[in-house]
């Protein structure tokens, strides 16, 4: 181990200016055992660094190399694992906990017991050591008996010390020189002890002469001391005469602080008056303005609203700490509140009188637009109550109870307004809808009692979910006003028996203008309305980015809402703008009402008009989305749209039930069908009414509705119909449906258009073959027997060798259907189909070419069996091809 320690110190730690002073052979505990090195080093240099370096054999030679070190002063905790029974275990906590097994007890003691000495000096005892036996650290101790003063930490330094560079050249100069320095050791150590002896006696000799110098320095020495004892007592007495300025000069300074302290609280206190003085003094013209200003002139309303305003300044003063203990202010503060409640109680009358007077000027103007279409115009009303816009702003921050009382005034004597004005309008509306007959005038003037609108509401939108005119009253007047020209029913494609011809296409366009003046005229005056209360009443309405839903669930005849407030405390963004949906729904409440009766009148009176409806509607609702999809004007138009679209849906799946109740005659054909005519002049309607709708979602939805219905009801009535051929019933039908839609060109119908000119194509091939039949009865047997032979094997050439089908019996067959006949059976085929076939439809002609072609096809299929069965025979039919093109061509012209 000392050869170890030694090749260590001078490879390892001698070049690092290290000292090592123990080392212990170590393994990691539990693992591969792989011994290591750790030891105790220090530094050569001041401040001295102790460290515990781990050392390694290298595995590709015979040397070691350093692996990790650790600071000694970085060691918590020294665990030997068991202070009783010996064991070679140890733990060592750095920043983690190293666990060792030595090679030997004894190592193990020998590397602690010096870990302990190195912490008793450099580290003043900063690691715990635990688990070790306390004789092992006793040992250490230093005592009488034995002399080392931290253990034996200097012993081990003093056993080896390695000489330094400098060192080593002296010792060569001086072995140099000597010529027996190393053959004769002990004649070179004598003679290094004489020349010491020699030295030595030289130092004492220069100390024993320099004594006279020693003396002649002390007596200097004590000359100096005695000029600092007199130089000390003047200086004292220079301290005795500072004291006395001193204290007079503390006198002085103690009068200069109280001076400027009386100086600074004089400014402070005339800077507090002043503030008190500038922002709760109000002029005297604002006090009169706030008493007695004129609320009725625009001079005065801006006086009053400038001292409004510095009243408002004044009382909102952020006081100092202290002020409001003064008793000037609060009785300047109690004025404040007694001019504020003193005028906010003036200008909440004012603004009454205002809202009443207007309700009464306007109620006179109604007059003048009773025979006319349009709704009276508010603004000038609200360019006067502009005027006391910030008033009413000045109002909310200071007494929102007054603010909120004037709020529901307003609404109040407004709602009553605008009820009766729009009541009046509708009334109009409802006159020139309905004609001007006296049975029109009379509807129009029924009295609005609330039995009579419930019960009139009940009549249009019935449970039954059917508007039929024979039970209701209004359309009967509808009727008799249009001069009888419209049945009472509301199917939208079937019409109840309604015409094309009864349709007065004047009228619809009619009704069109004015539904549209209805909504051009309520959406101006909503828009205003708003606007106004939005300007006038300081709510935000375009500055929430969050839509809510409270305002269509507050109770409209309720008055306003009932959660509280604290006056003077502005509303937030959001309840402010419900609170203005509120006020608009509140004051048009009656709005929604009057657009569905107006809705359910025109339904009646014409089921197309729901279509004009749907398309203006679905523009407004568009237009008001656009601009503000919360606002009441959308909210309240895309309630009403829900109904025009739910009364439009009604209509559709009406006609949907009436195709399945359809019944035919059964004893005159069937021809074009009712509901297949009435889908093409509802098509055709519906195009010009969309041609410029933004939206047709609901339009293609019910096209693809009615013609699925159409399609399914056509074969429905072809297979019950007995005077009229089933392929006929199909043919023509869908025959009139493909050229509907080709000529209308609607694009969600295009596989509709396919399908229907694919079954008109199959049924007109079926009906003429069926038709057609076999006009060569006993010919066509022949040749089938022929064709059953060449199946059996006979070859063609060898059919004319068979008994039944010989030269002989060909020649009799065919001698039976000369020219004659066949122009007499074309004939009466020709008289069948015309029987079979409408006018309206025109297919006669068609019909007859396919016939035509179809017996051409017949003919040439013959001559090609006699070529091939009877080759060189010479037998052919007793007619060409040409002939039944002239027989085909005499017949259609003749009829």
């Amino acid at each position: 181990m000392t050869a170890i320690k030694h090749a260590l110190q001078r490879d390892i730690f001698t070049p690092n200016d290290e000292r090592l002073l123990s080392i212990v052979n170590v393994c990691k505990a539990g693992k591969k055992k792989r011994n290591c090195f750790l030891c105790a080093t220090v530094t050569t240099e001041r401040p001295v660094q102790v460290n515990v370096v781990k050392v390694k054999k290298s595995d590709k030679g015979d040397f070691y190399k350093r692996q990790t070190a650790w600071a000694l002063r970085d060691l918590a905790v020294v665990d030997a694992k068991d202070a009783v029974k010996e064991s070679p275990e140890f733990d060592l906590h750095f920043d983690k906990v190293y666990k060792w097994v030595a090679s030997s007890t004894v190592e193990k003691n020998t590397f602690i017991s010096c870990i302990w000495k190195l912490n008793q000096r450099y580290l003043r005892k900063k690691i715990d050591f635990i688990n070790v036996s306390s004789q092992l650290l006793e040992e250490s101790v230093p005592s009488g008996e034995n002399q080392s003063v931290a253990g034996g930490d200097e012993e081990a330094v003093d056993e080896y010390q390695e000489l330094n560079a400098r060192e080593e050249q002296d010792i060569e100069i001086m072995m140099e020189g000597c010529e027996y320095a190393i053959s004769n050791a002990e004649a070179f150590a004598e003679r290094l002890s004489r020349e010491l002896q020699v030295l030595d006696g030289a130092n004492i000799q220069s100390i024993m002469a320099s004594e006279k110098q020693v003396n002649i320095l002390m007596k200097l020495l004590d000359e100096a001391l005695k000029e600092v004892d007199q130089i000390e007592l003047k200086l004292s007495s220079y301290e005795e005469m500072l004291q006395s300025v001193k204290e007079q000069m503390d006198q002085i300074s103690e009068s200069n602080h109280l001076i400027h302290l009386s100086n600074t609280n004089n400014v402070k206190l005339l800077s507090e008056i002043e503030f008190l003085v500038n922002h709760m003094d109000l002029a005297k013209g604002h006090i009169k303005a706030l008493q007695e200003g004129d609320l009725t002139s625009s001079r005065g309303i801006e006086a009053c609203t400038n001292a409004a305003d510095a009243l408002l300044q004044c009382m909102n003063v952020a006081l100092r700490p202290g002020h409001d203990m003064l008793q000037a202010v609060k009785q300047q503060q109690q004025r404040f509140s007694d001019l504020r409640e003193q005028f906010a109680r003036r200008l909440a009358s004012h603004l009454n009188s205002v809202f009443v007077q207007q309700g009464h000027d306007q109620s006179s103007t109604l007059v003048q637009h009773s025979v006319e279409l349009t709704l009276p115009n508010h603004h000038p009303f609200h360019r006067d109550l502009l005027r006391y816009a910030k008033l009413m702003e000045w109002l909310k921050n200071t007494d929102y109870a007054k603010y909120e009382g004037l709020t529901k005034n307003y609404m109040d004597y407004l709602s009553r307004l605008y009820e009766r004005e729009i009541k009046d309008f509708f009334e109009v509306a409802k006159i020139k809808m309905t004609g001007t007959t006296r049975e029109g005038k009379k509807f129009a003037t029924l009295p609005r009692k609330e039995s009579a609108v419930k019960q009139e509401t009940e009549s249009l939108h019935g449970s039954s979910g059917k508007l039929t005119g024979s039970t209701s009253s209004l359309n009967k007047l509808s009727v008799q006003s249009s001069g009888n020209r419209r049945s009472q029913s509301s199917s939208l494609l079937d019409m109840g028996n309604m015409s094309a011809s009864d349709l007065d296409v004047a009228d619809r366009t009619k009704f069109d203008k004015i539904f549209e003046q209805v909504l051009s005229e309520l959406e101006p005056l909503c828009l205003a309305e708003q606007d106004f209360i939005s300007k006038f009443f300081k709510l935000q309405q375009h500055q929430s980015t969050s839509s809510t839903a409270t305002g269509e669930a507050e109770d409209t005849d309720g008055g306003t809402s009932s959660r509280s407030h604290t006056p003077g405390v502005p509303q937030p963004i959001s309840s402010e703008k419900d609170m203005i949906r509120q006020m608009m729904t509140r004051i048009f409440r009656c709005i929604e009402p009057e657009l569905n009766n107006l809705i359910a009148l025109g339904d009646k009176i014409d089921s197309f008009n729901s279509l004009y409806m749907l398309v203006k509607m679905s523009h407004h609702v568009w237009t008001a989305q656009n601009v503000d999809p919360a606002s009441f004007l959308s909210t309240t138009l895309g309630n009403v749209l829900v109904t025009v679209k739910r009364n439009f849906d009604k209509c559709i799946s009406n006609q949907m039930k009436q195709m399945d109740e359809v019944k035919i005659s059964k004893k005159s054909k069937v021809g074009i069908l009712p509901f297949v005519a009435e889908f093409e002049e509802f098509a055709a309607l519906a195009e010009s009414i969309f041609r410029s709708a933004e939206r047709r979602g609901d339009l293609d939805k019910a096209y693809i509705k009615l013609i699925r219905a159409v399609f399914v009801s056509v074969e429905k009535v072809a297979n019950e119909s007995q005077k009229t051929p089933r392929d006929v019933v199909m043919m023509e039908n869908f025959h009139h449906i493909f050229a509907t839609l080709s000529r209308l060109k609607i694009s969600c119908l295009e596989a509709e258009k396919k399908e229907a000119k694919q079954k008109y194509t199959d049924h007109l091939q079926s009906y003429v073959i069926y038709s057609l039949g076999q006009p060569l009865e006993k010919l066509n047997h022949f040749f089938e027997g022929v064709e059953a032979r060449v199946a059996q094997g006979v070859r063609e050439e060898e059919v004319s060798y068979q008994l039944a089908f010989n030269k002989q019996e060909l020649r009799k067959v065919i001698k039976e259907y000369p020219g004659k006949e066949v122009k007499k059976g074309l004939d009466n085929l020709y008289k069948k189909v015309d029987k079979h076939l409408c006018e309206e439809e025109n297919l006669l002609q068609v019909v007859w070419h396919s016939m035509q072609d179809e017996f051409i096809r017949q003919y040439k299929h013959f001559e090609g069996l006699i070529a091939r069965c009877y080759p060189g025979s010479g037998i052919t039919m007793e007619f060409t091809i040409q002939d039944i093109l002239d027989y085909c061509s005499s017949i259609a012209q003749s009829h």
